[in-house]
């Protein structure tokens, strides 16, 4: 097996010397991703809700483009600034995994760039 880095071309891009994501076989590990709008590079502020929306719309994009999709997401990292916003992460993460959500931890982090949350995942191609 050979890794292969995915690349993406409406994701965000790394802010650093990583890859978006990585597959291996028929997994794929997604870095950690932010509230980034992938067209300005601009972190989304507009509230939490708007923060985790942006971050899982940007995991779905890098989910596609390697070939996958937020169904196939075996494990999920969530980062929270603070772990007092977790009840209001959920109503939204809900929206994104409606059925059969993957598993999960939750932790409180000092994140990058002041911002409210940051996700890591790891999928499957089907």
């Amino acid at each position: 097996m050979e890794k292969r880095v995915i690349e993406t071309r409406k994701g965000p891009t790394p802010a650093g010397p990583y890859s978006v994501a990585t597959a291996l076989g028929n997994l794929v590990f997604v870095s950690g991703l932010g509230a980034v709008r992938p067209e300005t590079r601009e972190i989304v502020r507009d509230s939490l809700e708007a923060e985790v929306r942006q971050t899982l719309t940007n995991l779905a994009t890098i989910l596609e483009e390697a070939g996958t999709s937020l169904d196939n997401v075996l494990k999920v990292t969530i980062y929270l600034a603070d772990l007092d916003d977790w009840s209001r992460m959920n109503e939204v993460y809900k929206e994104f995994f409606p059925v059969a959500p993957p598993a999960r931890a939750c932790v409180q982090a000092g994140l990058l760039f002041d911002t409210r949350i940051e996700v890591d995942a790891i999928a499957y191609l089907p």
